[in-house]
């Protein structure tokens, strides 16, 4: 069959009809409309170059100063990991609280409620705040709120704000780098030589022998 064949003028009319098209805009091209969502959520939308918190932080400083007294009793200094008010857990309690998701504002109403009931209870047991009593009674107080399942029936809302509050501690204590060897993580180190393999107790524990 004959191939119809394009002459050179016609290939260079072509050419220069497709620069020309090129070059005209298209009107109904418009940019995409900015994201109106006013907070990222810091687990999926991470943004590492900007550390500014786009929220407030809700505590006042008498309610940070119990808090401090209150994660050291709960997790003290030892001789592998510092005091949990050392890494700034009040702070991160009080960002945390501050958040706008909807968790985090059940947490904000737990934990700020909580200490309000702490320091009634407290006035009414000694006459004091709890930063004022003595650590005995401090202890005393929590003991009698460390389990829900065995508080007193007035004693409720305080144990509900001290599991609350015990939990979200050791979770920001535990995350901390300052912490990491007292659990026995060394983090990512360089090896020397052939990798040494995963240690046979830990495949005897997964119950991964001969496989």
């Amino acid at each position: 069959m004959h191939q119809p064949q394009l002459s050179r003028r016609s290939v260079f009319k072509l050419i220069a009809a497709s620069a020309v098209a090129g070059t005209i805009p298209i009107a109904q091209a418009q940019p995409p409309e900015p994201l109106t969502r006013e907070y990222k959520n810091p687990l999926s939308d991470p943004d590492y170059n900007d550390h500014t918190l786009p929220w407030d932080k809700p505590l006042e400083a008498s309610e940070l100063a119990t808090l401090k007294v209150l994660v050291d009793l709960i997790l003290p200094a030892d001789d592998k990991s510092p005091a949990a008010s050392a890494i700034g857990l009040p702070d991160f309690l009080n960002e945390w609280i501050g958040a706008p998701y909807p968790e985090n504002r059940e947490d904000y109403e737990t934990i700020r409620g909580g200490l309000a009931w702490l320091n009634t209870h407290t006035w009414q047991l000694h006459g004091k705040p709890f930063v004022d009593i003595t650590e005995a009674q401090q202890t005393d107080i929590l003991d009698s709120i460390c389990d829900p399942a065995k508080a007193a029936p007035g004693l409720a809302q305080g144990a509900r704000f001290f599991k609350k509050l015990r939990m979200l501690t050791i979770g920001g204590y535990y995350t901390h780098p300052a912490t990491w060897e007292s659990l026995g993580y060394v983090g990512n180190r360089p090896i020397a030589g052939p990798y040494p393999g995963v240690p046979d107790e830990v495949i005897k524990i997964l119950g991964l022998e001969g496989v």
